[in-house]
């Protein structure tokens, strides 16, 4: 959530900044006055509760039969229904003021484009060079079905649209992919592996801002209410939810490969074929705690380190900065990775790398213990390290040859136990 001082203190920056993200102004007038009157109401319950110890002591001296001390039983009574009749109305004030709290996106970072949408996002560097084929290169879907390691028709028979079953070389190179990732970033870049739950709480998707507002983008259990993971980004963040770090062990990376799900609510005819947009995928995740001054940077860190996947890959791509209008809910700056795909022709998102500086923290109350005693938020960052179908399907396109066979990254060669052709 938005620190509530700077809403209180600059209302007319912060309808400034999130009109960029579709806020209606008139939200953060709501917040406002519903914070004023949410403090006066808790004021008031405070000098109430005053009044009745000092008329309580009163009470205990006074004679409970005299007029006296009648009378001073009497306005403590009344100081009681008062009370409880203030204590109603804070609780409606703060529940209004809740549910516009949790709702408003992150503050964008200044340093971000002003933009309503993806059109204004801003390419800030490219790597390696657009494969030249002497064919007309064919879709990973269409390769994946000729060479019978991708079958989508028995995906969709078994679970729906949106399924796969790798199968053979296939299956392989999807764990070569995220096994190869998960050595880079644990050997390479300082990233403690994590195998981390799959089902998650309500107030673990609270925590980093997936409820109450993306309820219909995720699937949850009926009969226990727990919600399987969009992200690995969920069940990272939280590990420390509820608690206080030492500043001495900051910055804290963690990387951990899981599978995904996704309802994908709102993407009907986006994408329906192929790998790029599952209801169930991998991702080999990267997450971040880092003290408040040194976030901007590692996010800069973190984004290199998924383009090097990239580069080891071979894989030619480009970085943006997203929009104000593009950027997620949570996040304050990102970066989309897009890789090169040959039969579509275009580059497409294969990582987000996020900075969303204290606005996780303060929804799963992650703090940290500064040298001099005092406690304050941390910052989050997250990032995908990478989206392993996405890897997959640009290896196959980038890689196919003018055969239907599919050449295997001289990276990946070791963990595909030295097969180095797709036939």
């Amino acid at each position: 959530m938005i620190n509530p001082k700077i809403i209180r203190q600059n209302p007319e920056l912060v309808k400034e900044k999130l009109k960029h993200r579709g806020v209606d102004p008139k939200e953060i007038d709501d917040y406002v006055t519903l914070d004023r009157q949410n403090r006066d109401a808790v004021a008031k319950v405070d000098d109430l509760k005053r009044q009745k110890n000092e008329l309580s002591k009163k009470v205990k001296e006074a004679d409970p039969t005299s007029e006296e001390g009648q009378n001073l039983i009497a306005q403590v009574k009344k100081i009681n229904e008062d009370t409880k009749a203030v204590e109603a109305e804070q609780k409606e004030v703060a529940d209004s003021l809740h549910y516009i709290a949790v709702r408003l996106p992150n503050l964008p970072d200044d340093s971000i484009p002003v933009g309503p949408d993806e059109d204004s996002n801003v390419e800030v560097r490219k790597w390696g060079d657009i494969p030249k084929f002497d064919f007309t290169p064919k879709a990973h879907w269409e390769l994946g079905e000729n060479l019978d390691i991708l079958d989508f028709e028995a995906g969709a028979k078994v679970s729906g649209a949106r399924f796969v079953y790798y199968k053979n070389a296939g299956a392989r190179l999807e764990r070569a992919v995220y096994n190869f990732m998960l050595d880079l970033h644990t050997e390479k870049q300082g990233y403690q592996e994590i195998i981390p739950p799959y089902l998650v709480n309500a107030q673990t998707m609270f925590g980093t801002g997936q409820f109450p507002k993306f309820r219909e983008d995720v699937y949850t259990v009926e009969s226990t209410g727990e919600t399987l993971i969009p992200t690995a980004e969920v069940p990272l963040t939280n590990y420390y939810a509820n608690e206080i770090l030492d500043e001495k062990d900051l910055p804290i990376y963690f990387t951990a490969f899981s599978p995904c799900f996704r309802s994908e609510a709102g993407s009907a005819g986006r994408d329906t074929r192929g790998l790029i947009r599952m209801h169930q995928f991998h991702k080999v995740e990267m997450v971040k705690f880092s003290k408040p001054e040194d976030s901007m940077e590692e996010l800069e860190k973190m984004t290199l380190d998924a383009q090097e996947v990239l580069k080891q890959l071979g894989l030619a791509h480009h970085v943006i900065i997203l929009s104000t209008g593009d950027t997620g809910f949570s996040s304050a700056k990102t970066y989309d990775v897009e890789v090169w795909m040959p039969e579509q022709n275009v580059y497409r998102e294969i990582s987000s790398c996020s900075d969303c500086l204290d606005f996780q923290a303060r929804r799963a109350m992650i703090r940290y213990r500064k040298e001099d005693g005092s406690v304050d938020y941390l910052h989050t960052l997250n990032g995908s390290g990478l989206a392993v179908g996405r890897t997959v399907a640009a290896i196959m396109e980038n890689y196919q040859q003018a055969d239907g066979t599919i050449k295997v990254p001289d990276v990946l060669v070791p963990y595909m136990n030295g097969m180095e052709v797709i036939k």
